[in-house]
């Protein structure tokens, strides 16, 4: 039996709602389970309701295994998806892992028909319009602009002119500041990505809690 049939992961169309509500999402890779249930209960503590484990170490599914059981006993809020999927193999073998929702760096149809098919929420990755544009026609409600830091907010208010309906997270370039959130969300996007800025106090776990509840209280009072 899976752990996906133990903990099935919530239906493409309420995560992606779910994203969309709490819209700053960790993301984080550690090799070190122990460590990264530590960072997991931290953000949890803040406020975070999705948490993106990245697929960027040889360790990576037998630790999401373990994080996957973790979450449902210590975080039961928590939406916990996996990140950095690149091939249908990949995703299949996280899904059957428990993952709630699957992130690329790119758009890719075979993704986009395994997460289709066990009714994942699947987030590509795209950058140019015609790239947007190609995702949503798989049927992306979500896509994730990378990296950030080439474009910058104007760049998404940019591409709200010709595509106002589509839902952007924006990850890389998106600094935990004040400034840094306020300028991309006012630019129009719908959610943000942060990675190792985030963990930079990750040897304190209570500095992590308290820098993301001032940052998602920051977002709140932007989307209200």
């Amino acid at each position: 039996m899976t752990l996906s049939e133990n903990f099935p992961p919530v239906a493409a169309a309420d995560a992606l709602a779910r994203m969309l509500q709490a819209p700053l999402v960790p993301v984080f890779y550690h090799a070190d389970i122990e460590h990264a249930k530590q960072m997991v209960q931290a953000c949890y503590a803040g406020g975070i309701r999705v948490f993106e484990f990245t697929n960027r170490g040889n360790n990576a599914l037998p630790v999401f295994r373990q994080l996957r059981e973790f979450v449902w006993q210590e975080c039961p809020e928590l939406l916990l998806g996996i990140g950095t999927i690149c091939n249908a193999e990949t995703a299949e073998a996280f899904i059957a892992a428990g993952a709630d929702f699957v992130v690329q760096p790119i758009t890719t149809a075979d993704v986009a028909a395994i997460c289709r098919h066990h009714n994942v929420a699947w987030v590509p990755g795209v950058l140019t319009p015609n790239e947007i544009f190609q995702a949503t026609r798989l049927g992306a409600g979500l896509v994730k602009i990378f990296p950030g830091n080439l474009v910058g907010p104007d760049y998404v208010k940019s591409i709200h002119g010709p595509m106002p309906q589509v839902k952007i997270m924006v990850t890389g370039g998106v600094e935990p500041t004040l400034e840094s959130l306020a300028a991309w969300f006012g630019g129009g996007v719908s959610c943000v990505g942060i990675g190792s800025q985030l963990f930079k106090e990750s040897a304190d776990p209570a500095a992590l809690t308290a820098r993301v509840a001032e940052l998602t209280s920051f977002i709140y009072s932007l989307k209200c």
